[in-house]
């Protein structure tokens, strides 16, 4: 269908359009043949001056608009409107200095100047800020925020959009696709010209560690400043002590430190203030560590072969992180055969090495059942003893040589134990229970089948206990007529445990429906390697999404709430309250990502919203430069609103939408079709007789 012009009338919502239409019976080109040869005809005519050609024209040039079809066509128009999008930028970095409240006025004007232009939707969108649809992705995501916005629009009925921005966008798209929009896109800068700042920017850092071994952090401080300057480093670990290093900007340094635990590491390294600076934030920086260790060594020593043995070796077997020495007095004490010690053992025990030279490379010794029979010098355990004090774990699982002459309290480790045997032993049916610190201690807390507090646990029952005195150490575990069955205690820098019954094996052996052995014994051994998530008396941080759940565990009763330390500086608090297990749990909403400090009483942690170094705070100046290419690609043009807010207009698509003093929207003038009436031209009784008519006057003017 071919519409030569169209004349229109109507309201600005429902307008009624007219206009000539034609609907060819034949092809176009048939039909321009037959044009042509028409004139030829016509013109071979009028050179031999043949009478009636000028009527023979008129009746030929009518059947070929007969061929034509034309028809008046009306149609019914509903105007479509143009939809243009402002974009507001809600970073964090919006918030330094008078950007916020530039934003807000410009936002009000465009608000209230756009409104006021013709057929133009306007949508107002946020983007960035912890808890928005852009907030699980790093940095300004302003143009991911417009593609959202527009996902509902067609391209072509599109005005423009106008980003409200720092400048600081990072997810800029490349100029080709830019160039690709098809309508155009402005900024306007919401800071001021020529900021000055200092940053600090992480060139290397390691994602891991083992415990113990030196690990190098390598960062360079920025300042935009011409020349080099010294700038002081204040270096914290894991919440340690802080420590100070010199540098100068723009050079890179190297931050040695180590690991001492397994688990996250925060290492926080702040550089000093510089001069005119637009915000502290990004002279902080945060690396998280994950430290691992470089497999577990462990001693276990068994006095004589018992029934339990095995389950010793079954647990510690069973982690591939472990390396086992594992060694068997095989000889008991009621067989006096004569034979030197020396010669009994299956291979020589190596006891100079094990308890002189390497001691300290052990992680955990454990004496199970374990009895003096003269192997050992008090000079050895007296070196055990020591290894403790100095953060070694021992662990001693009694049997009844523990209340004996042989005893091995008799010994130096007297010093370190938390009990001391009375000599006797208990020969009876028992079901070890929780005391009320162990119901609040991570070793044993909500161990399965322990059973409410005024009850007795399901388990099955024991029927022997080596009966003692508890010197130091907190009792988690109690056995017959309430006598202490576990025991832990903090020596020196070191631990210690106590299990005062040879009877685990029965819960091994499923006797009475058995008991959670394997899962007390890993807590047991975990907590003596200082595994951080068995510590007693901890305040611990979980991040999901924007939400921070607060816990504190501690073995006695506390009370008051959380503070926060957001990454702006500001402080606040959280209400926790109490939970089961020596727990209390408290959470909040972070409003921006970053490493959040959290103290209760005498104890500090941190949480890590979002990215630990916000790709937002690497710099924070504002600037034209990083949106320069795709804004030009688009069309568009940047404005900074210090120098006053732009006019707005609405332009045709094909004129240039921006000027001096001005930025432009595309009016697209697009509509929606929503009636046809059409109507023939040449009726064909009145297009018939007009051909006969013209063929009885062509022939006989050509007659005469």
């Amino acid at each position: 269908m071919c519409r030569p012009f169209w004349n229109g009338w109507g309201s600005d919502a429902m307008t009624a359009y007219s206009g000539i239409a034609f609907s060819p019976l034949l092809h176009w080109g048939f039909i321009a043949g037959l044009g042509a040869a028409l004139v030829l005809i016509c013109a071979l005519g009028a050179w031999r001056r043949a009478r009636g050609t000028a009527l023979r024209f008129v009746t030929l040039g009518l059947a070929l608009l007969a061929l034509a079809n034309p028809s008046l066509v009306e149609e019914q128009r509903e105007a479509l409107t143009d939809v243009a999008v402002v974009v507001m930028d809600g970073s964090p970095s919006q918030a330094i200095g008078d950007r916020t409240k530039r934003a807000a006025e410009a936002e009000a004007v465009l608000r209230r100047r756009l409104g006021d232009l013709p057929n133009l939707e306007v949508r107002v969108v946020q983007a960035g800020g912890i808890g928005r649809a852009d907030a699980t992705e790093d940095g300004t995501r302003l143009f991911g925020a417009l593609d959202r916005a527009l996902g509902d629009v067609p391209r072509d009925r599109v005005a423009g959009a106008i980003l409200v921005t720092d400048g600081q966008v990072h997810d800029v798209p490349a100029p080709e696709a830019a160039e690709q929009f098809g309508f155009p896109v402005h900024v306007l800068l919401t800071g001021d010209k020529g900021e000055i700042d200092r940053r600090l920017i992480v060139e290397k850092a390691p994602a891991y560690g083992i415990v113990g071994e030196e690990l190098k952090l390598e960062v360079r401080v920025e300042d935009g400043g011409t020349g080099s300057r010294a700038v002081t480093l204040s270096v914290r670990v894991d919440l340690g002590p802080p420590r100070t290093i010199q540098a100068q900007t723009g050079t890179v340094v190297a931050i040695p430190f180590r690991l001492e635990r397994a688990g996250n590491t925060v290492i926080e390294v702040e550089a000093a203030a510089g001069e005119n600076e637009l915000t502290l934030r990004n002279n902080r920086i945060a690396v998280s560590v994950n430290g691992v260790r470089d497999r577990l060594r462990v001693l276990l020593i068994t006095g004589e072969p018992h029934t339990g043995e095995r389950i010793w070796r079954n647990f510690l077997k069973a982690d591939p992180a472990v390396d086992l020495v594992h060694f068997t007095i095989l000889r008991p004490p009621e067989k006096q055969d004569g034979t030197p010690i020396r010669e009994l053992s299956l291979i020589a025990f190596p006891i100079r090495e094990l308890f002189e030279i390497k001691l300290s490379d052990f992680n955990l010794v454990i004496f199970d059942q374990y009895r003096r029979r003269g192997v050992l010098p008090n000079a050895y355990y007296e070196n055990i003893a020591n290894y403790v004090r100095k953060g070694g774990a021992l662990f001693e699982a009694a049997g009844p040589a523990f209340s004996g002459p042989l005893s091995i309290y008799r010994t130096p480790l007297a010093d370190v134990f938390p009990a001391r045997p009375t000599g006797s032993m208990a020969l009876a049916g028992f079901k070890p229970t929780l005391s009320e610190l162990g119901r609040r201690h991570p070793v044993t807390a909500d161990l399965t089948g322990a059973g409410e507090a005024a009850g007795l646990p399901s388990w099955g029952r024991w029927f022997r206990q080596v009966e003692v005195e508890t010197t130091a150490g907190n009792v988690l575990m109690h056995g017959y007529g309430d006598q202490p069955l576990l025991l832990l205690d903090r020596v020196g820098q070191g631990r210690v445990a106590q299990f005062l019954s040879d009877h685990l094996w029965l819960w091994a052996r499923g006797f009475e429906g058995g008991g959670p052995h394997q899962e007390l014994l890993r807590r047991v051994a975990h907590w003596l390697m200082k595994e951080p998530e068995l510590e007693e008396n901890v305040l611990k941080a979980e991040v999901e999404g924007d939400q921070v759940r607060i816990t504190r565990r501690s073995l006695e009763p506390t009370s008051g709430p959380a503070s926060v330390t957001a990454p702006d500086g500001t402080n606040s608090e959280t209400a926790l309250l109490d939970a089961p297990g020596g727990r209390r749990v408290g959470t909040f909403r972070a409003t921006e990502p970053g490493l959040h400090r959290i103290t209760q009483g005498d104890k500090e942690t941190t949480a890590i919203v979002g990215a630990i170094n916000p790709l937002e705070f690497g710099d924070v100046r504002t600037t034209e430069k990083v949106l320069a290419e795709p804004v030009a690609a688009a069309r568009g043009a940047i404005r900074w609103l210090v120098d006053g807010m732009p006019d707005l207009r609405l332009v045709p698509a094909e004129r240039d939408p921006s000027g001096r003093g001005w930025i432009g929207l595309i009016g697209r003038e697009n509509y929606l079709v929503t009636g046809v009436a059409q109507y023939p031209l040449l009726p064909a009784l009145l297009l018939l007789a007009l051909l006969l008519g013209g063929f009885v006057f062509a022939w006989r003017r050509e007659s005469r």
